[in-house]
């Protein structure tokens, strides 16, 4: 992944005298929390401070623990009048369970201008209809393998299930991350509609039990997976697309492929705890995250996949590809784990890796 610096934003000045409520929210950092490691370097080096010099509003970095331990640390300090961060970078399931709860700030429409570069699956509802957050980073879970091993590149999920891969493949290990389920259901069933009724989940989950004989690692670790590809020991799998194009760019025999199905399109989103006192600020900031232009930059400084249509950004066709692709996504439901989690987690368990 090239890492290219920024010319400056525009003056500070012009904005914060356009902005005089912003600028007084500027005495106050505005709390963001990401996940820690990389994304958080790359957004304290990138983003932070333009964001800053555009509008006088300055950010305190937060790092967020893994999994769903931040929703509940934002819950219970919600719960006493706190906000741990006022805008959080949050993964899908941790939303939805925020967004029935109601813990997440219901955000004005009007303060966000830039809401219609993104698309509907990016845009999120309570049931009233009040936006209460935005896709703030997404990436390609893809089907990926060792070019020593493989000369062509697949060209469809189907390769997973071909007898000729016996004992060479490395695939996630749960359903909630891997998305076996959605893949199977688009690959083999038409769409995903199939597994929004538990009897279509069932027999979706036969189909990719199929795969088992295949698989010699089911991983959670994905370094180890990521290691046996390149050495091609496992030269087949599911993996990221820019970390893989990010080996490959430094001379490891891996590539990425995006089959004829659809790569599996996965994400973070912008949320403002209830608790914030920061909202006006924090609308600033998701408003800001969806310009086309911030888009383009994370792209080419974090290696996500733009949250806007390609045509809005200024990507040359190399930096798209190393982040994305024009063919239509694999869209997780992730509704579905949410409301019938355990017994998806179970019946996996029984079926699939078990």
């Amino acid at each position: 992944m090239q890492r290219r610096q920024f010319l400056k934003a525009s003056a500070a000045t012009v904005a914060a005298l356009s902005a005089p409520s912003i600028l007084r929210a500027a005495n106050s950092p505005l709390k963001v929390g990401t996940y820690g490691g990389y994304f958080q370097e790359s957004f304290d080096q990138y983003i932070y401070p333009e964001f800053t010099a555009a509008t006088g509003i300055e950010i305190e970095s937060i790092a967020e623990p893994t999994g769903e331990a931040w929703l509940v640390q934002l819950a219970q300090a919600a719960r006493a009048g706190q906000a741990p961060a006022d805008v959080s970078m949050i993964a899908q399931l941790a939303r939805i369970k925020g967004e029935r709860s109601g813990l997440w700030a219901p955000l004005d429409e009007a303060a966000l201008s830039n809401l219609g570069n993104l698309p509907d699956h990016f845009v999120h509802r309570y049931e009233d209809g009040k936006v209460y957050g935005t896709g703030a980073v997404s990436w390609y879970i893809t089907l990926v393998t060792n070019t020593d091993v493989f000369a062509e590149a697949p060209t469809s999920w189907t390769a997973l299930w071909d007898a000729a891969n016996a004992d060479k493949l490395g695939l996630m290990s749960m359903a909630t991350n891997s998305f076996l389920l959605e893949i199977t259901a688009t690959t083999y069933f038409g769409g995903t509609d199939i597994l929004k009724t538990d009897e279509g989940v069932l027999q979706v989950m036969d189909k990719l039990a199929e795969v088992k004989s295949n698989v010699r690692l089911w991983y959670r670790d994905e370094g180890q997976f990521q290691q046996a590809l390149e050495t091609g020991e496992i030269p087949m799998g599911q993996y990221y697309h820019d970390v893989t194009g990010l080996a490959a760019s430094q001379g490891k025999p891996v590539r990425s492929s995006f089959p004829d199905e659809g790569a599996v399109l996965d994400s973070g989103s912008w949320v403002v705890s209830k608790a914030s006192k920061a909202l006006e600020p924090a609308q600033e900031f998701i408003n800001y995250m969806a310009q086309p232009a911030i888009q383009a930059k994370l792209s080419r400084f974090v290696g996500t996949a733009p949250t806007v249509s390609r045509e809005l950004t200024d990507l040359t066709d190399e930096e798209f590809a190393a982040v994305s692709s024009d063919k239509a996504p694999i869209l997780p439901l992730n509704e579905i784990y949410v409301d019938r989690g355990d017994w998806i987690n179970q019946m996996w368990s029984e079926k699939i890796t078990g």
